[in-house]
């Protein structure tokens, strides 16, 4: 059986107006060791704010079959991405409609958030 891939799309911590860049960094690279550990292949797509964010998403949803795509918090939660967060899972929706998508809570659990919609 092959590993599920999985694409993560989220936020750069360096390309967005955020307080504490090195410590999302460092949540990140938590939450791709997680990946490690449950043994699912990952992709990560970080936007910013200056992306042409359709380009970006569409590039990476589109450069191989996914099994699932993990929309990150901070493209959901703020109120002021919410038109954001709706391109975004109609990306998703359009390009990779095969894939299951997973919401996280914050980045270090984005792998458990692929497990639990992959399971279901």
């Amino acid at each position: 059986m092959t590993r599920p891939n999985v694409l993560v799309l989220g936020f750069d911590p360096y390309r967005v107006p955020i307080s504490d860049a090195d410590a999302v960094a460092a949540a990140l690279d938590r939450g791709q060791a997680r990946f490690a550990e449950l043994d699912l292949a990952t992709e990560t797509c970080l936007l910013g704010l200056d992306d042409d964010v359709p380009a970006v998403v569409t590039s990476a949803l589109t450069a191989q079959p996914w099994d699932c795509v993990v929309v990150g918090g901070g493209l959901r939660k703020p109120a002021e991405a919410l038109e954001l967060f709706e391109l975004v899972v109609n990306l998703v929706h359009r390009h990779a409609p095969q894939a299951a998508i997973a919401f996280n809570t914050s980045p270090e659990d984005s792998a458990d958030a692929a497990v639990r919609v992959l399971a279901a």
